[in-house]
This record gives structure tokens, C-alpha cells and sequence, in this order.
């Protein structure tokens, strides 16, 4: 099965239902599958033929959500950009793809007009913006659907490359991370396994379409022919606005986002009970922002997900009745990423990847078909992070006797001071009961006894107020002193993250340790 096939279904199964809300703009799934179609013809009109690569670089729009289906439907391949990054970043990307097509919308027309004149395999702009005319030098992406007739997909197979995610990376240089459409409908039909999903589930959209937890939500609403409603960026006020409208069952948002939802003003009086399943990745979600959510939103049941991009976004999962069981009889599993989901084998790896015994702290690895091809382009980096059949996911970490998995740190991120380990979690989650603190991440700065020492960045509560003393105080109250923070840094934020909201932790160290290589 291809990623197609899913809109095939939805088209043939619900043919007059609801697919796409976006603004003023509602289409069924008849009419999405033809307009795909339609595209997929102009695509190769323009000289796009089996196996080129075709990009886009914009905001969430219903446009973006047809772009996932008609790049494949031509037979190409998909290359979603990150619109967090500055235009020599993307420029990276789009030549290391060697793009021929890039569509863009109107926040990113001036980017799009300095990558063009620097990639040379790009040809052709389509805009995919909302003015009736099309920029010069773009094609209108409307115009193109309305000129052409439609065309059946190209035949090809499930173990095609689909899509190529250039990740931002908690480490350093982004890589191009390939999924086949097996990857994606393994990926879809896990969700559809684990959560409560069919066509009435109504899915707000507001993680962006360029990132792999972005894109999830499109495979497997369209596979049970469900509402997409599109944001084009996650605003608060809108998301409460936008549930009580449209009666949103489905959400995807990371920690930070439902800590902001939850201070949005007046959400208490709001009719938000319509959620059925608000999934939710990144990190586990601190207690603090599990209890108010529990207690503002009783009706929703959240769903963890720990995976990443060359996983599809997906391996684990803390399900509704996991944190349920857990609130009632074991606290301590909040703190679990999950158990494997259908398809998916996870296992923690000594380092000559042997399975290590419960709760022996190892690196987590996973393997299924939801497991990506490879790196674009970069076969050393495929063999080393694929090695013996797993994805080793540098992720730090044991599995408990009943096949929980809990989440130390990254592998790079585990801070080695004095010759003891500490996992930079262990000293946030005690940051996090602090009830001034807002967020936080722990690094290892130079130290010259200590070799490395624990450092936190903080961002605090709005009209709240604290001392690193005090902070340091709180800490050795919870946690073994060799963990706590030697040094605290009050900073606005909010922190630097990746697009599943991941703290980018090496951007917070570098600057530390380029000053010492300064003074060396």
C-alpha cells in the first residue's frame, strides 16, 4: 500500500464528507482527489517525471496537506523545508536534494527568490499563496489545477521513496531522512491501532506540515477519512476558537503548547469538551503541566509519542489508559515514554548492541517497517545509525519488567561530572516543581575540576521571581547533590527547540565550549 492509496480510500469510502477546512475554504474528499490529480498532471507538464524531487517551503494551508499526495501521485518525491531556517540553511537542503520544483506561499516569496537564483537544478516556482495573482517568475498554483486534466497515479511501489525530512537535529548538520510509503501507511496504521480514530475524527492542524509530526496527522485522518482543519500556526486563542467551532476531536501540540493553551485567558469558561485525544511528543510532559491539564480539561485523554524523524515520528507510546493506570497506581510511569507500538520492535543496546537486562540504562533502538531507508545522499551515516537492524536512536535509556520504556537522555547529553553521570531529566524534572519555572534544559558546561559541570538555562513564569540560590536550594531537596546545578542563567526565552519541540541543547553548550577553545 502507498500513501495514495490512502486518499484513493478516503475518496472512495467518503466521498461527499468533509477532507479540508482551511479559512473560508471547505472541500470534500471527492474534490481533494481530483484537484490532486490534477496537480499531479501539471507536475508533469512541467517536465517532473518518476523519481525527481520536487519541494515546498510555506505555512500550514490545505494546499500544503494536497501537496503530500499530488508530489507522489506524479511519481516524484517530497521535500518539505524547515520555515525556522534562515535561507543558506534551506539552500543546503534544496541542492543536496537537487530540487527541480518549489512551491512556496507568501511568507516565504523572498527566501524562495534567493534559493532559486542559487540552486541550480531549480526550474520552476509554483505559488501556493492567496493572492488571486501569481509573483513574477512563480506559476499560481490554482491556475495550474484549473488548466489541467486529471491523471491517474504513477504505478509504483510501497518500498518508493515518498519523503525526505531534512532534520534540524539536536547534534549538528542536518541530514535528509528518507521514508518510503511503507513507512507511512506502517506509521498511519499505528496511529489508527492505538488511538480512538475514524471518520468523524475532526484533527486541528496546528504543528507544522514541514515536520514529520506535522505530516502524521494527514497520513492517518486521510486513511480513516476523517476532517482536516487547517492552522497555518499554532496561536492559542485560535485553537480554543477553532475547537468549539468545528468540534475538534484530534490534536497534536508538544508540551510547551499545551502549557500555553493552559494560560490562555478565560479557557476555563470555554466549551473544549469535544477532544477526544490530544497526542503529544518532544519530552514527557512535566507533572505540573499533566495535573492543571488534567484538572482544566477532564475530558481529554493524552497520548505520548517518543520516536523520531527516521522512525516516522513514532515506536512508543504512553496511551489515555497508560497515564490513567499510572495516576492512579504508579506515579513513577508517568515518567515513561511508552511501550512499542503494533509493528514496532524497541530494545535497549549495550554497546556492542546487545540486548541489556531491565533496567540496565543502555542506548534504545528500534526496528519495523516504520524505520527509515536511509540518509539521502550519505550511505557512512545510514550504516552507523542502521547498524545490525536497528535504528540506534542515541537516546539514553531502560525498559522496566513490564516492557516500559523510560527515557534517560540523549546519549550526548549525559553530563559526566566528576566521574558520576548525570542525565540532564533527572535534574529538570526537579527544576519543574519549582512553581516559578516556565522551562528549562540542563547542559555540562567546562568546568576545570569537574571536567563537566551542571548548568541551567531557565525560563520563569510571567511576574514571578527567583534566585539561583534558591533554585539550588530546591534542587538538593529532591535530588543527590553531585546533580544539582553548580550555575543557573535567567534568560527570556523562549528556548531554542526543533520542530517536535525538542530543546536544541547543543545550541545552548556551543558557546560555552567555543570559549574555551578560545582560551586554549
Amino acid at each position: 500500500m502507498r500513501v495514495l492509496d490512502l486518499l484513493t480510500h478516503a475518496a472512495q469510502g467518503n466521498p461527499s464528507g468533509p477532507a479540508t477546512i482551511f479559512r473560508d475554504r471547505s472541500r470534500t474528499w471527492n474534490e481533494v482527489h481530483d484537484r490532486v490529480g490534477r496537480l499531479a498532471g501539471a507536475l508533469r507538464a512541467l517536465g517532473v517525471n518518476a523519481g525527481d524531487r520536487v519541494a515546498v517551503l510555506g505555512l500550514n494551508s490545505d494546499r500544503f496537506l494536497e501537496i503530500h499526495f499530488a508530489v507522489p501521485w506524479a511519481g516524484a518525491v517530497l521535500a518539505p523545508l524547515n520555515i525556522r531556517w534562515a535561507a543558506p540553511e534551506n539552500l543546503f537542503a534544496l541542492n543536496d536534494f537537487r530540487a527541480k520544483v518549489l512551491l512556496v506561499d507568501d511568507e516565504f516569496l523572498d527566501q524562495a527568490t534567493e534559493l532559486h537564483r542559487n540552486c541550480p537544478d531549480l526550474t520552476t516556482l509554483i505559488y501556493i499563496g492567496e493572492q488571486v495573482a501569481a509573483p513574477v517568475g512563480t506559476l499560481h498554483y490554482e491556475e495550474l489545477i484549473t488548466a489541467q486534466e486529471f491523471v491517474e497515479p504513477f504505478d509504483g511501489d510501497p518500498d518508493d521513496p515518498y519523503i525526505v525530512f531534512y532534520t534540524s537535529g539536536t547534534t549538528g548538520q542536518s541530514k535528509g531522512v528518507v521514508l518510503t510509503h511503507r513507512n507511512a501507511v506502517t506509521t498511519a496504521r499505528a496511529f489508527c491501532e492505538t488511538m480512538p480514530l475514524d471518520r468523524r475524527s475532526v484533527h486541528l492542524h496546528v504543528m507544522g506540515m514541514f515536520h514529520v509530526g506535522g505530516s502524521q496527522p494527514i497520513w492517518y485522518i486521510t486513511m480513516v477519512g476523517g476532517t482536516h482543519v487547517v492552522h497555518a500556526k499554532y496561536v492559542p486563542a485560535d485553537v480554543v476558537e477553532a475547537v468549539e467551532r468545528h468540534r475538534i476531536t484530534n490534536m497534536v501540540l508538544v508540551p510547551t503548547m499545551i502549557s500555553a493553551l493552559l494560560d490562555e485567558p478565560g479557557v476555563d469558561d470555554r466549551d473544549l469538551i469535544s477532544v477526544r485525544t490530544c497526542v503529544y511528543g518532544g519530552s514527557p510532559m512535566p507533572r505540573q503541566i499533566l495535573d492543571r491539564a488534567l484538572k482544566m480539561l477532564p475530558s481529554w485523554g493524552f497520548h505520548q509519542i517518543y520516536g523520531m524523524t527516521e522512525s516516522s515520528g513514532y515506536g512508543v507510546a504512553l496511551r489515555w489508559e497508560d497515564h490513567l493506570i499510572a495516576l492512579s497506581d504508579y506515579p513513577d510511569r508517568l515518567r515513561a515514554a511508552g511501550r512499542s507500538i503494533p509493528g514496532t520492535r524497541v530494545a535497549v543496546l549495550d554497546p556492542d548492541d546487545k540486548e541489556v537486562a531491565p533496567g540496565t540504562v543502555g542506548q534504545i533502538a528500534l526496528c519495523g517497517d516504520n524505520i527509515m531507508a536511509g540518509y539521502f545522499g550519505n550511505p557512512a551515516a545510514t550504516a552507523e545509525t542502521l547498524a545490525n537492524g536497528w535504528l540506534h536512536t542515541g537516546d539514553a535509556g531502560f525498559m522496566d519488567t513490564e516492557g516500559f520504556v523510560y527515557v534517560s537522555d540523549r546519549v550526548k547529553d549525559v553530563i559526566i561530572t566528576g566521574g558520576e553521570n548525570v542525565f540532564s531529566v533527572d535534574v529538570e524534572r526537579a527544576l519543574y516543581a519549582h512553581p516559578a519555572v516556565r522551562e528549562c534544559a540542563v547542559i555540562g558546561i567546562p568546568d576545570p575540576k569537574w571536567v563537566e559541570a551542571v548548568h541551567a538555562v531557565i525560563v520563569l513564569r510571567a511576574g514571578e521571581y527567583t534566585s539561583e540560590e534558591e533554585m539550588i536550594a530546591h534542587c538538593r531537596n529532591l535530588i543527590g547533590g553531585y546533580k544539582c546545578p553548580r550555575s543557573i542563567e535567567f534568560v527570556e526565552g523562549p528556548l531554542p527547540t526543533t520542530p517536535s519541540g525538542k530543546i536544541r541543547k547543543n545550541v545552548l553548550r556551543e558557546p560555552w565550549w567555543k570559549k574555551l577553545q578560545g582560551m586554549i
